[in-house]
C-alpha cells in the first residue's frame, strides 16, 4: 500500500480510481479461510487539479478574426513605410526593428511607455508593430493596454470595441476582439475596449495571465501600448507580464525629472532602450547625409 500511495503522490494531478476486487470461493474449496481482518484506515492523498483554461482564450481558426482596412490621412505619421514624406522616420523604425530582432535576449512581448502623456508612445508602438509585421515570417499583435486613455483604435480608424476589456470580462471571445489589418496582413490589433474606470482588477487576475499566455502561443511579437511609467498601477501589472520595456522620450516635451525617475523605476533586466521622438534635426544628418529626422 505504501508504494501505491507514493505512486499517487507522483501523479502530478492525474486522478486515479482505486478499484479493489475481493474474490471468494463461496464453498468451492475445503481449505479454511482466514478470518477477515479490519480494513486499514483511509489515507488522505492530495491531488492537484490543473486550472481550466477560460473558454474565450481557447484557440480558434484565424479566419474567424475580422479583417478591416486602415483609415489614415495622407499626412499621418502612422505606418509611414510607403511614404516618401516620412522616409527618414520609416528608416529609423526599421533600425529599431533590427535592434529588437537581433537583441541577445530575444524579447517577444514588449511594452512601449513614456514618462508622461504626449511623448508619442502610441505612435511609436503602432509604427514599431507595423515595421515588425513587414517581415514575411513575423506574426505581430499590437495591444492597446492604456485603458484609461486608449488611442490606438482611434488613431488607426478602427472600432474601439470589443477589445481587451470585454475579453477579460468574458463578454467576448479573443477572436471577436482581434482585428487583422488589410494593408498589413501580418499585423493584428487588439483594442483596449470599453472605457474602464479601474482596470487594475482586470489586470490583476488569472484571466489576464491566461490571455498573455494564449497570445504568446499565437504571435511572434506582441507590442503593448501601456500607460506612462509609474503613473498608475496598470503599468506595473502590464510590465510584469512582458519581456522588455522601451521608453519614448520627446526632447521638447518630456519633463527631465520625470524622465530620470521613470528610467530608474524600470527593472534593469527589462529596460531595452530609449526612443527619441520628434527629433527635427538629427545630429548625424551632416555627417552621413541620410536625413534621419522625425518631424511629425
Amino acid at each position: 500500500m505504501s508504494r501505491l500511495i507514493e505512486a499517487l503522490k507522483k501523479g502530478h494531478g492525474e486522478a486515479s480510481d482505486l478499484i479493489f476486487n475481493s474474490l471468494a470461493d463461496e464453498g468451492q474449496s475445503d481449505t479454511p479461510q482466514p478470518e477477515p481482518q479490519a480494513a486499514p484506515e483511509p489515507v488522505a492523498v492530495a491531488l492537484t487539479v490543473p486550472p481550466v483554461e477560460p473558454a474565450q482564450f481557447r484557440q480558434r481558426p484565424l479566419d474567424e478574426v475580422r479583417c478591416l482596412s486602415l483609415r489614415l490621412s495622407a499626412m499621418s505619421p502612422l505606418l509611414p513605410f510607403d511614404s516618401n514624406q516620412h522616409r527618414g522616420a520609416s528608416e529609423q523604425y526599421r533600425i529599431l526593428r533590427t535592434k529588437i530582432v537581433q537583441h541577445i535576449r530575444q524579447p517577444r512581448m514588449i511594452v512601449i511607455s513614456s514618462a508622461g502623456p504626449g511623448d508619442g508612445k502610441s505612435v511609436t508602438a503602432i509604427n514599431l508593430a507595423g515595421a515588425l509585421s513587414l517581415k514575411a515570417e513575423a506574426n505581430v499583435l499590437l495591444m492597446d493596454g492604456d485603458f484609461r486613455r486608449s488611442s490606438v483604435a482611434g488613431l488607426l480608424g478602427l472600432p474601439d470595441t470589443p477589445g481587451i476589456t470585454e475579453v477579460l470580462r468574458g463578454a467576448s471571445s479573443l477572436e471577436e476582439g482581434l482585428i487583422q489589418i488589410e494593408q498589413f496582413p501580418n499585423l493584428h490589433v487588439l483594442p483596449a475596449g470599453e472605457h474602464c474606470k479601474n482596470p487594475v482588477e482586470l489586470l490583476d487576475s488569472a484571466a489576464w495571465r491566461s490571455l498573455c499566455a494564449r497570445l504568446r502561443e499565437s504571435y511572434k511579437y506582441i507590442i503593448v501600448d501601456s500607460p506612462p511609467i509609474a503613473a498608475v498601477a496598470d503599468y506595473d501589472l502590464i510590465q510584469a507580464a512582458c519581456d522588455a520595456v522601451i521608453m519614448v522620450v520627446r526632447p521638447d516635451h518630456t519633463d527631465r525629472n520625470l524622465c530620470f525617475k521613470a528610467l530608474g523605476s524600470v527593472p534593469k533586466d527589462k529596460l531595452t532602450g530609449v526612443v527619441l521622438n520628434c527629433v527635427e534635426h538629427w545630429f548625424l544628418d551632416g555627417a552621413y547625409h541620410y536625413g534621419y529626422s522625425y518631424h511629425y
